[in-house]
This record gives structure tokens, C-alpha cells and sequence, in this order.
């Protein structure tokens, strides 16, 4: 029987999720450490994980008889990134036979970064044993093949059956190996073989294998291996023109299997498990501390689990030059506005625009930051510069397109809609098939009075290039409503608030459509859901319609 890797994937989060028979609830033993283990479930609310850890840990230590605590501990730590803690925890939790799977894979880190190989043979057999993570070992035992220098590193991901779980990985892992083995064309045609929908899993490949070969001296092949203009990509190629070393480097055990746990981490996280995510991902630091790509993976699963300033904490490692340096920036300014310091994060991005080595992507982040500060105007500004660092009309379409198309929503918000219109008009042209330009030009037209008609069509245009997406939905249907046709409108209002129900905008269209169609209660009920994330203005105009009704129709 075969499992796609979405399934198993998901079958696996929700296996790890369950608790094992060590973690069901039992009867306390006398002398639980109330104090303390209150203390660590306010601080891991309060998203200070370090201080969580170390009371979870006092606790467990204080009521050896609890083992539901002493996993909880070991969790803790885990998640908080003090590996002595989670170690010692795992240890502890080994020895009373209740370590979970995962606990498993940590013995085999700490094996790896002793380059006590035996044990982590050993540890790799308990881990196709447990069979939650099996699928890993076939790379596992091939690193370290490689680090102990016993058989052939190659052999356990050869061996790897075509369609299985454990394929993809491997496939990554022998031209990883391959270059590490000093068979410098053979892993490049392997890397180059492999199919890469996401762009940005391509980019480190990349990275990875030319930081690998310029430390074999293959300086060239280092050069061609980063083509494309992903930031991350053409940052390497800098470093490697300027002759700088660099990062990223793939050829030892710790780093394979650190590169191994972090593509899990992703993987595991597209399937809503976040948790068992960022084990691994903290499982990534531990081996390859070195490698940004295990911190910024790990700091984004921090954010997704608002533990914010342990994100920030996580980025910290991250030098400014390097290669994922910018993507390291754009997640620390989310971070940052996410804990209250809009302003620290406006200052900063400011400060990006205003150094020697400013980029595209520093301006493109200040307007973002502008944007959504409400200062749309110089936002506008933030965005025509970044297209003027990018070519300005000699840009590639796919960079400037996103930026014209940024700038006229600006604009927009600013208030000068013939400005807007004619960024939005340049964006088109340059991606005519784009369903979001569509959409907004189209939506703009309307609420301006600039031919209703055809602006219709802009957006019927957009709704069958993006049928499922709920915004240009909800655009369709509103359109048909400013035309005075609510019966065509209501049903497309409905599936758009049924696709975005946390959307304001969208609940708010539905309720005017039912008011029009003296649908009061459900008007009514519309606008109250719309209510529930409206601020400012909008909530008091929404406020309004539900204790009078809109002062206006169309």
C-alpha cells in the first residue's frame, strides 16, 4: 500500500499530536510542584518560552512520578530551543521507556554532532523500528555512512523505492551527497534533474550546492549554480563574485541531517501541525546552528504560534549578508509590528532605504510598512523607487508588475484615482492575464463611475482565471449590485462570505445586497458579521446600517 506524501504527511502530524500512553492524564503524585508549573503555563501564554521551559523543567524534576509532565517538559524545551533542557528531558524520559518518536530523533542528533556513529546507526534502527519517521532513514544512514566512512553513502537512497514517501527526500540527498563525495557533475545533474514547483525549496538547493563546491574549489560551477533572480539567489552570486565565502554548505552528516529535518519541518507544516514542525525545525539549529535556513524556518513556525520575540530571538543568528538576509528582514519587521513596534520596524526599514547597499526589496518593505501604516502617499513613493532600482520601464515584467500594481493601490488610498489608474493600466499590459490587476482595475473603474460596463467585465475576466478566489468573487457580485441586478449579485456575495467569512468588506457587500432585496434580518446578520473584525470608520458605518439601515442605495 502507498501513501501520497500530503496524506502520510497528515497522517503523521495527527499520529505525533496523539498523546502516548506516558502523556494520558494520572493521578498527580503527592508533592507536585503547583507553584511552578503555574508559573510555566502563564509564561508559555505569555509567549516567553525560556522561562516556560526552565519551570516546566523544575517541576518535572521536582515530581519524578509524573511522566505526563516530564513530556511536558521535554516539549518545552524543545520548542524554547534550550537543547540541554530537552536533552536532559529525553534522557530521563528514555530510561522510563515513555520518549516519544521524536525523542528518538534528537538521541540521533546529539549521536551525529558527537560523530559517535555507532550509536547513531543504532538510533536510526530504533527509528524504522518506532515507524512514525522511518521514511527519514534511508538519508540518515546515509550521512552518516558518509561521516564514519563505512559503505557507500549512496546505497540506503538508491535503494529508496520510486513513488514512497521517503523518494523526494532522497532524491534532494544524493546530489547533495554526491557533491559532498567530491563527484562535483554528477550531483549538479542530479540537483538539475529534479523537478522544483516551489521556487524558493530550488533557491536553497541551489545555495547549498554552490556554497559546496566553491569550498571544493570548483569556483565556476559554484557561479553557474545560481541562475534566476530570486533575492536569496542573486545575493549568493554577489558573494561568490566578491570572492566572500558562502554559508550554507552541505557536506557533513549534521548539516545533511539538520537540511533533511528542516525540509520536514516545511513539509510537516503545510499539513496545519506547526508543533511537531518546529521540533524539527529546532532539531535543524541543533545540528547545523550554522545554517540560516534552519532559523528563519524556525522563526517563521514561532510567528505562526505568536510567540513572537522567540522569532525575533531566532533571526538574530542570521548575519546581514547573508543570502536569506532579506527574507530574514521581512519576517523581522512582521515580527515586530506584531509585538507593538511599528515604529522600531518603520525606522528600520527606513534606515535599509537610506544605507549604500539599499535594494529593491528594501524599498518594496518600506511601502509595505507605510501601506499598512496608513500613509499610502509616501508608500506610492516607496514603490516607484523600488521599481526604479529594478529597471524602472526596463524592469522584467514579473518584478514590475507587482510593484505598479502596489504603487496604484497607494495611489488609490491617497486619492488620486487617475494616477492610480494609469499605474494599474501599466501593470496590465504587462500581465494582461493577471486575475489581481483585473480585479482591482475593474473594481476601481466602478466605485468610480468610470464605465460600470466595462469594469464588469475586467472583473468576469479575473473571476474566470481565479473562479475560487473570494475577494475578486465578492467584486463580481458587487458589481452586478451597483448595477441595480441584486439577484445576480446575491448569490455571488454569498459563496465569497462563505469562502472568507472573517472578511469585513465581503459581509458588508452581502448585507447591502440583502437590505436591496428586503432581506432585513439577514442584512443585519451579514453586517454584524462584518462588525466583528471592522475598526475605525468602517465599524461605525457598519454600526450604523444595523440600527437604521444604509442611508443610501444605488
Amino acid at each position: 500500500m502507498s501513501f501520497s506524501r500530503p496524506v502520510l504527511l497528515a497522517t503523521i502530524a495527527a499520529m505525533a499530536a496523539m498523546p502516548a500512553a506516558a502523556e494520558r492524564p494520572h493521578r498527580t503524585a503527592v508533592g507536585d510542584p503547583q507553584s511552578a508549573y503555574v508559573r510555566a503555563r502563564a509564561a508559555d501564554d505569555l509567549g516567553q518560552l525560556d522561562v516556560a521551559a526552565a519551570d516546566f523543567a523544575a517541576a518535572a524534576q521536582d515530581n519524578p512520578g509524573n511522566a505526563m509532565l516530564a513530556l511536558r517538559a521535554y516539549r518545552q524545551a524543545v520548542i524554547a530551543g534550550d537543547m540541554v533542557l530537552a536533552s536532559k528531558a529525553a534522557h530521563g524520559l528514555d530510561a522510563s521507556g515513555s520518549l516519544p518518536p521524536d525523542g528518538t530523533l534528537l538521541l540521533l542528533s546529539e549521536a551525529v554532532t558527537a560523530h559517535d556513529w555507532k550509536r547513531a546507526g543504532g538510533l536510526v534502527d530504533r527509528i524504522e523500528r518506532e515507524k512514525l519517521f522511518g521514511f527519514l532513514a534511508p538519508v540518515m544512514r546515509g550521512w552518516i555512512a558518509f561521516g564514519s566512512r563505512s559503505g557507500d553513502p549512496l546505497a540506503p537512497i538508491l535503494a529508496v523505492t520510486p513513488g514512497s514517501l521517503a523518494a523526494g527526500y532522497a532524491a534532494e540527498h544524493r546530489g547533495l551527497l554526491l557533491i559532498a563525495l567530491g563527484k562535483e557533475t554528477a550531483g549538479v545533474a542530479a540537483l538539475d534533474a529534479l523537478p522544483h514547483p516551489d521556487t524558493a525549496r530550488a533557491a536553497r538547493l541551489a545555495i547549498a550546492a554552490a556554497a559546496t563546491l566553491d569550498r571544493h574549489h570548483e569556483h565556476d560551477a559554484a557561479l553557474a549554480m545560481l541562475v534566476g533572480e530570486a533575492p536569496s539567489v542573486h545575493a549568493a552570486r554577489v558573494l561568490l563574485a566578491n570572492r566572500r565565502k558562502l554559508p550554507g554548505a552541505i557536506d557533513t552528516p549534521a548539516a545533511g541531517i539538520g537540511e533533511l529535518f528542516v525540509r520536514v519541518a516545511a513539509d510537516i507544516n503545510k499539513e496545519q501541525s506547526a508543533p511537531l514542525a518546529l521540533d524539527f525545525a529546532r532539531l535543524g539549529t541543533m545540528l547545523a546552528p550554522d545554517d540560516s535556513e534552519t532559523w528563519l524556518v524556525t522563526a517563521t513556525l514561532l510567528g505562526l504560534g505568536s510567540a513572537n520575540q522567540a522569532g525575533l530571538d531566532a533571526l538574530s543568528h542570521i548575519a546581514p549578508d547573508d543570502p536569506f538576509a532579506s527574507s530574514s528582514r521581512d519576517l523581522r519587521l512582521t515580527l515586530l509590528v506584531r509585538t507593538g513596534r511599528t515604529d522600531q520596524a518603520l525606522a528600520e526599514a527606513r534606515a535599509a532605504t537610506a544605507g549604500p547597499d539599499v535594494t529593491m526589496g528594501d524599498w518594496a518593505r518600506l511601502g509595505d510598512l507605510l501601506a499598512n501604516g496608513k500613509q499610502p502617499a509616501e508608500a506610492a513613493h516607496a514603490y516607484e523607487s523600488a521599481l526604479a532600482l529594478s529597471g524602472g520601464d526596463k524592469a522584467q515584467p514579473e518584478v514590475a508588475w507587482p510593484l505598479l500594481l502596489q504603487e496604484a493601490s497607494a495611489l488609490l488610498d491617497a486619492g488620486d484615482w487617475p494616477t492610480a489608474k494609469a499605474k494599474a493600466m501599466r501593470a496590465l499590459a504587462l500581465s494582461p492575464q493577471e486575475p489581481s490587476i483585473l480585479n482591482f482595475l475593474g473594481y476601481s473603474q466602478i466605485e468610480h463611475g468610470d464605465d460600470v460596463a466595462g469594469g464588469t467585465a475586467l472583473i468576469a475576466q479575473a473571476s474566470k482565471l481565479a473562479p475560487d478566489d473570494p475577494a475578486i468573487t465578492d467584486s463580481l457580485g458587487w458589481s452586478w449590485y451597483l448595477r441595480g441586478d441584486v439577484g445576480r449579485a446575491i448569490p455571488l456575495l454569498e459563496r465569497a462570505a462563505k469562502a472568507a467569512p472573517a472578511e469585513s468588506d465581503i459581509n458588508e457587500h452581502l448585507g447591502d445586497a440583502y437590505w436591496k432585496a428586503q432581506r432585513r434580518l439577514d442584512a443585519r446578520y451579514a453586517w454584524r458579521a462584518a462588525l466583528v473584525v471592522a475598526d475605525g470608520a468602517q465599524a461605525m458605518r457598519i454600526k450604523a446600517k444595523i440600527d437604521n439601515g444604509p442611508s443610501a442605495t444605488p
